[in-house]
């Protein structure tokens, strides 16, 4: 009897060993997570923003940088949270990953109707230029992407469409590509103003609608939904307007709806495809 416990008590130790190498294995080989404070002049206030850098980042290098916006009703820390396998993904793809805050439901517009509500001026230029000022980057739109999903992947193309000379790659998951059939959701009206009354700014904020914007490849873009997701049919409808306008990209649907599930697996893709564009193959 006094053995058998013995024995017992010597494979709980041996498993508790094995679990602790297992551990140790996998944060030797993972990124870094910090998180940073950032300031934004537009609204002239403190942001906060995750960043995960490679674990062998050498500031004798520059890395590129992919910026990852989260959706309505989400923060900075959603990404490396709901996502953590980015920290070995960092570390594969020897990568930059920002998670910044996008105040629950900006949608990452420049708000004229909130003027205390810029994130697209904070994104695309105060944490961009906060990013390489403390990082060791790669300066210039060539090692630069950004991605998101829902609101954040509709802030992800809204931004690259409009700021080209920032970033050269951009993703979308599951994203809100056309926000014109949901004039009374997730607060885009408090942004935009009530559509009834303002028709032609919810026209012109729809990503759908900003393709004239693009020219054959001068942006490399990836776009992923899932084939349940209440954003599915917008989607299909941009990749086919791209299309029409002979604009080379991207289109990727899998089973499965608005979830996390689909994101985690999602993001996969977009990095191999982000990978492709800042180590083109000569």
């Amino acid at each position: 009897m006094y053995s058998r416990i013995n024995l017992k008590i010597m494979r709980s130790i041996r498993e508790v060993i094995l679990a602790l190498f297992l551990l140790i294995c996998t944060l030797t080989y993972a990124g870094k997570l910090e998180t940073v404070t950032t300031h934004s002049a537009a609204m002239n206030k403190d942001i906060k923003a995750m960043v995960i850098t490679p674990d062998a980042y050498d500031t004798s290098k520059e890395y590129p940088v992919v910026y990852l916006l989260h959706g309505h009703s989400g923060n900075y820390t959603e990404w490396p949270k709901r996502a953590p396998q980015l920290l070995e993904l960092a570390d594969t793809y020897q990568m930059i990953f920002v998670s910044p805050d996008g105040n629950y439901n900006s949608w990452y517009f420049d708000s004229e109707v909130k003027p205390e509500s810029q994130y697209e001026t904070y994104v695309a230029e105060e944490l961009v230029a906060f990013i390489d000022n403390t990082y060791s980057t790669i300066k210039d739109r060539s090692g630069r992407a950004i991605s998101g999903l829902s609101m954040g992947g509709h802030g992800a193309l809204y931004l690259a469409f409009k700021h080209q000379d920032v970033f050269g790659a951009a993703g979308s998951m599951s994203g809100g590509v056309d926000i014109t059939p949901f004039p009374n959701n997730w607060e885009i009206s408090e942004y935009l103003g009530a559509y009834a009354a303002h028709q032609d700014r919810w026209e012109a904020n729809s990503v759908i609608n900003m393709t004239p914007l693009l020219t054959p490849n001068a942006l490399q873009l990836m776009i992923s939904c899932g084939t349940a997701d209440f954003f599915y049919d917008a989607n299909v409808k941009l990749h086919e307007k791209l299309e029409y306008m002979n604009i080379p990209h991207r289109f990727l649907t899998t089973p499965g709806g608005h979830t996390w599930d689909v994101w985690r697996d999602a993001i996969k893709y977009h990095l191999v495809f982000f990978d492709s564009f800042f180590n083109p193959v000569e």
